[in-house]
Order: C-alpha cells, then structure tokens, then sequence
C-alpha cells in the first residue's frame, strides 16, 4: 500500500491550517483528493492528526470501525476490522485489505516524512504540537501491532 500526505504550495508563509492532500493507494484501488470538483483539499496537519488518533482506535482493538473525514473536506476513507486484515475503504470502492502492521507503518511513515518535509518551517502552535503529539502516540501503537 502507498500512503502520501502532501502539502499545497503557494499558500504564503507556513501556517498549520495549510491545504494539503491524501493519496491512499492500494491492490483494489486508488483514493486522491487531488483534482475534484469540489475542491477536495484539506487542512493536512489537523487531518493528519485526526486520522493518527482513528487509526489508534481501531489498531488497539478499542474499535472494529473507524471512519475518518478530514479537515475542511469530504474526503474520507472507512477502516474495518476483518478476521482477514483491516479493509480500507472510499465512498468509491475498495482501497486495500491489509494487516494491521502494515497499515500502521505505512500511515507511519506518510505522517513522519510529512513531519520531516515541512513540520520545522510551522510556527510553534497547537496545530504543530498536537501532530507531534498526534505522531509520537502512534508510533507506540505502531509498536504494539
């Protein structure tokens, strides 16, 4: 599975409300919020987080269904719990059927290289201390998996 998180550009200086977007692409199919009408952009640090924290629920077991909606968007994806893996799901279809570790380390690693690529040009606020946050508590679930 491939899982990008990407940052618009040309929004002026770095603000933890910056538009991004979401690619989830998997062997049943793609997901991208790019190019929609409407527009399906999001507010990708306040999504990012929020889809750490669904993503958390159902990796601990604390949830068989997860649904996550970003920012500002329509755009969302469905997690269920399956005895054959967690399905991911669009309001078009079927993304992917994949292990919970692999799910974790993929949405993992989307979220650190975001971090990685733009995190340090943000100003020190809420929005950038609850990703960190957001990160550092998935990583443990990461762990756990």
């Amino acid at each position: 599975m491939i899982v990008k998180f990407s940052v618009r550009p040309n929004q002026g200086d770095p603000s933890g409300f910056d538009l991004g977007d979401m690619l989830w692409r998997g062997e049943l199919g793609e997901i991208d919020s790019t190019g929609h009408v409407p527009d399906q952009g999001m507010m990708i640090y306040i999504s990012v987080t929020q889809l750490l924290d669904c993503l958390g629920e159902i990796l601990k077991g604390r949830a068989k269904t997860a649904s996550f909606t970003g920012a500002d968007t329509s755009f969302g994806l469905t997690f269920r719990s399956t005895k054959k893996g967690i399905s991911v799901t669009s309001r078009s279809g079927s993304i992917a059927l994949i292990s919970a570790a692999e799910l974790a380390q993929t949405a993992l690693s989307a979220a650190e290289e975001l971090a990685r690529k733009h995190l340090n040009s943000l100003p020190s606020d809420g929005v950038k201390e609850d990703y960190l946050a957001a990160l550092d508590s998935f990583r443990l679930v990461t762990h756990g998996c």
